[in-house]
Order: C-alpha cells, then sequence, then structure tokens
C-alpha cells in the first residue's frame, strides 16, 4: 500500500528526553515495543539558535565479545580460485570449502551466518555466510594474521566484531540538531556550491550562505549530485526511479516519500525520453535510469549502470559540460535551438540548456533539430501513490534514501532503495546496510520538529556507527514520526556556524567535500 506524503508544518514545542518506545514491525506484523539504548545515553546540550537546540548523546559500552578478527574472502564460483578471492559473504557450502582450506593450512576458522532483519519490502532471513578466523583484543594482531594468511594464499582483511551492525548495547556518539522553525524563524535549503559539477565542503557552505548550522544530503558521483535533485521548483538532477528522499515546501514543511521523474523532448514533430539531467551521458550511477540501462534499470545503491545511447540535459547550474564524441542541440532562454553540433561541450546559454546525445541518440538529435526551431521538455515528478508533485517556486526534492520511518514505524524499503542489492553477490548488502557505519539522518518528530542527526562511526570502542535498520530505530527512539537515511560514512558531518563540525567524520583527512549539503538558514 502506497502512502501518501505527510507534508506538516514543523510546529513550536521544546526538546524533549522522555523514553520514546521504539516501533518495529516486519511484513505487517504487529508493532514490538524496545527500549533503545539511547535513553539511557548522557547528553550535552546547547543551543546554537533560538529554536535550536544541539544535543551530543553517548550511549553504550564496550563488552568481552568486542574484539578485532578476521575475515577471509569467498570466491565467486564455488570451485573458484581463493588467492584474489573478493567475497565478503557467500552461500553456506563454498564457506565451508574455504573454512575446510583453511584448517589444511593450519588456522582455525569459524562459519558465520549472517542474517538481516525484515525490513518493510523484505522478510528477515539469512543474507549468505562469512568465514573468519582469529579473536585479538587490538588490531594489531589481527592485520598480523592477515599477514599470514595472505602468505598462505587467501585474501582477508581485520575486522572489529563491534561494528557487526547487530549489537544495540555497542558504544555510539550521536549528535541531534532538534529545530522548531517556528520559534527561529528560519527555513531548510538544499544548497551545492557554485555549480553542481563540483563540491564544497559543508562549513564553507555555511559560511558563505549565512547557515546557522547544516548537514551533509546527497550521494555524489564524478563530483556532482546523484539522484533526482529539485530546487526552488527546478529539476536539477536525474531521478534514481522509485528511491526515497525528502519534500521540502518553503523550507518549513518535511515529507518523505519515493519519487520518479520522467522527462521528455520534442523537437522536429518528434518525442524522445531524455535519460539524464545534469549528469555525464552513459554513466548511470545508482541504476534506476530509464531506456534499457545495463545491467539494470532498478536501483541499485553505488552501482555504475551504462547506457550507450542517452540524451542528457544540462542546465546552467551545473557549469562546464562534458566534451566528446556525439551530438547537441543548444537551446536558448525561450526554448528555441540556436546550434546544432555533431560534437559535445558548447556552453549553456543563461537561462537556457544543452541537449547531449550519445550513441544512436545522436543520429537522432541530428535529424531531429533544426536552428531556430522549438525544442521543447516536460518535466513530471510524481511521488510514491503516482500523483505528480507540483513544482512551485517553493519546492524542493532531495533524492536519497532508504526511508527509515514512515507514520511512526520503522519502514526500511531496503530493496525498492537497492541497498539490498540484486544477484547472488550479497557483500555490498553486508558491509553497507548490515554492517555499522557512520550515518546521518533527516526527520520530523510528532511536534513538527526537524531533526538532523549523525552517528559517528568507523572509531572501535567509542562510537561504532549504525545499521541502516539501527539507524531507523533511532530515529524512532529520538521520537520521528517520518526519517530518512542521508549520505553517510566519510560523508557524515553536522556542523554549526559558531562552533564548526560538531561530530568526528571517519576520513583520516577530516571533514569531506559534498555534492549537496541542507542548511538551516535564519530569516
Amino acid at each position: 500500500m502506497q502512502r501518501r506524503p505527510l507534508l506538516v508544518p514543523l510546529a513550536v514545542a521544546v526538546l524533549s528526553t522522555a523514553s520514546v518506545p521504539v516501533a518495529s514491525a516486519g511484513q505487517g506484523g504487529p508493532a514490538v515495543t524496545t527500549r533503545h539504548a539511547v535513553h539511557a545515553a548522557t547528553r550535552v546540550t546547547t543551543a546554537p539558535a533560538p529554536g535550536v537546540t544541539l544535543t551530543s548523546l553517548t550511549y553504550g559500552h564496550r563488552d568481552a565479545d568486542d574484539v578485532w578478527t578476521v575475515q577471509v574472502n569467498l570466491p565467486r564460483l564455488p570451485d573458484g580460485p581463493l588467492a584474489g578471492a573478493a567475497l565478503a559473504l557467500g552461500p553456506r557450502e563454498t564457506a565451508r570449502r574455504v573454512a575446510g582450506a583453511l584448517r589444511t593450512a593450519g588456522f582455525t576458522p569459524r562459519v558465520e551466518e549472517v542474517t538481516t532483519p525484515a525490513y518493510a519490502d523484505r522478510r528477515a532471513g539469512v543474507l549468505g555466510w562469512t568465514v573468519r578466523t582469529g579473536r585479538y583484543a587490538d588490531e594489531a594482531g589481527a592485520t598480523a594474521l592477515v599477514e599470514r594468511l595472505k602468505a598462505a594464499g587467501f585474501t582477508a582483511r581485520t575486522r572489529y566484531t563491534a561494528q557487526d551492525g547487530t549489537d544495540d548495547e555497542a558504544p555510539q556518539r550521536v549528535h541531534v540538531l532538534r529545530v522548531d522553525l517556528a520559534a527561529f524563524g528560519g527555513r531548510l535549503e538544499a544548497e551545492h556550491g557554485p555549480s553542481l559539477k563540483g563540491t564544497e565542503k559543508l562549513t564553507d557552505l555555511i559560511g558563505a550562505t549565512g547557515a546557522v548550522a547544516g548537514i551533509n544530503g546527497q550521494w555524489f558521483y564524478n563530483s556532482a549530485p546523484g539522484g533526482l535533485y529539485v530546487k526552488d521548483g527546478k529539476l536539477l538532477g536525474s531521478a534514481t526511479q522509485g528511491r526515497a528522499g525528502i519534500r521540502l515546501e518553503g523550507g518549513r514543511s518535511l515529507a518523505v516519500d519515493t519519487f520518479t521523474a520522467r522527462v521528455t523532448v520534442t523537437t522536429g514533430g518528434e518525442t524522445a525520453e531524455v535519460d539524464g539531467v545534469n549528469r555525464l551521458p552513459g554513466e548511470v550511477w545508482n541504476c534506476g535510469g530509464v531506456g534499457g540501462d545495463l545491467p539494470t534499470e532498478r536501483p541499485q545503491h553505488d552501482l555504475k549502470c551504462t547506457d550507450p545511447g542517452e540524451l542528457v540535459r544540462f542546465t546552467p547550474e551545473w557549469g562546464a559540460p562534458p566534451t566528446g564524441a556525439g551530438a547537441e542541440a543548444v537551446v536558448d532562454a525561450g526554448g528555441r535551438v540556436t546550434a546544432v553540433r555533431s560534437t559535445r561541450g558548447a556552453a549553456v546559454p543563461p537561462g537556457g540548456s544543452t541537449l547531449q546525445a550519445i550513441g544512436d541518440s545522436a543520429a537522432w538529435l541530428l535529424r531531429t533539430a533544426r536552428v531556430g526551431a522549438p525544442l521543447a521538455f516536460d518535466e513530471k515528478v510524481r511521488d510514491g501513490a503516482g500523483r505528480q508533485v507540483a513544482l512551485g517556486p517553493d519546492t524542493t526534492i532531495l533524492q536519497v534514501g532508504p526511508s527509515l520511518v514512515r507514520a511512526g514505524r520503522v519502514a526500511v524499503n531496503a530493496v525498492a532503495d537497492g541497498v539490498v542489492r540484486e544477484g547472488a553477490d550479497q557483500s555490498f548488502t553486508y558491509d553497507w546496510t548490515v554492517r555499522a557505519n557512520p550515518r546521518s539522518m533527516i526527520g520530523r518528530d510528532a511536534e513538527g520538529r526537524l531533526l538532523l542527526v549523525v552517528a559517528d562511526g568507523r572509531r572501535p570502542g567509542v562510537s561504532e556507527g549504525l545499521s541502516i535498520d539501527g539507524a531507523a530505530r533511532l530515529m524512532r527512539a529520538l521520537g520521528a514520526r517520518e526519517a530518512l537515511n542521508l549520505d553517510g560514512g566519510g560523508s557524515s558531518v553536522l556542523a554549526t556556524a559558531a562552533g564548526g563540525v560538531v561530530n568526528r567524520p571517519s576520513d583520516a583527512t577530516g571533514e569531506r567535500s559534498l555534492g549537496t549539503g541542507l542548511l538551516l538558514l535564519p530569516r
């Protein structure tokens, strides 16, 4: 059943630290109420601005099961070579074969079953089996074992068991910006810096815009945002068809939903589908595109699908369009063609656009587009119920995902969002979705307050990070009625104008440059 998006004004309220039950349910079953460890957290709260509270939470603890171990990779084929094996997990029989080879070589392996919780669109069950060996109090012992395993012809890596994503009591440091926009008087806006092609640090975006605070936004690929991006009613980024996102109206109301978009172009009396907007032609990151993309048209997070025959529109916000073989039409602000070229890379006219074509689409564009003739684009964005979304001047849509909480219940659309991968190789699902990582989240609580949340991760014994299910349960425990996962990992960053970066980004170099940020702007 499709849910209607909930556009709820963000209302006046005060910070609540009361215990909130965590509701979770799989496959339409009854909610199960549990108490989240966050309610026992140590809290440090400040007020960066009127109506805005920043609370840093520390909870969880190390225990005897938190150790360093070594994962031994599995081959793609059951009888494949062990040297150079690439899979983190696989079928049980393959895992048993690798374990047998380890025993023969003098090691003591463990074959461990990896399961997933129930997601909104997938039953709980076994994801695969992984092979481990060794238990150490520090990483140095595990690293030494990795070298021994490599010398014996295996491929291996260290793992810290507290980051398996299954321990609700693992150490965590979480930072929560809770905003009553009515009391604050400002708005939440998406920003991308001077151009879409290029990345900016969140602290630089905050400084350039006069924002009070902000959080990282979308995924980014080829130094540009990935996924549907609508800013001030203008479609600036291609949709990953069916992925989740947030919709903001006037920067003061928030809805979590899923989105699709269809863009067509009409010229020379013919209409064709436009494959993308403001991205490199032929490269469909996260898949979920249109028109014969390979290997799939369904969303697959962090996977690059390809299409050798695309039409891609570029707007002035992109910056300098890519150059290369193919064709392009240059369109002025009035929608008329000013040039048709048999190569790509012309500058975008002010208020206009260019339409680039590669492969067989280049022949179509050269045949149909004529200088002086109109070239018209039609853009339609639809929500999860199939209703067309009116793109007014106050509309912003940022597609990220997956959804975490809908109507007050944990609801992760893991398969539809592509964070559970298709096919036999579930290593990505294991590493990205099931295991603990730094996470960034956005949500709205029952009082209408905005929640911007970052959980630090990859800090053994200090803050392990969260699985996607863990992120959903955390947001529900914080009182979210609606919540969405944002870009995470090394991109996870929460910052204020007064204090700079609040959390501890996991990259060794510190704060990462981003494709987009979500900024809390004053009046």
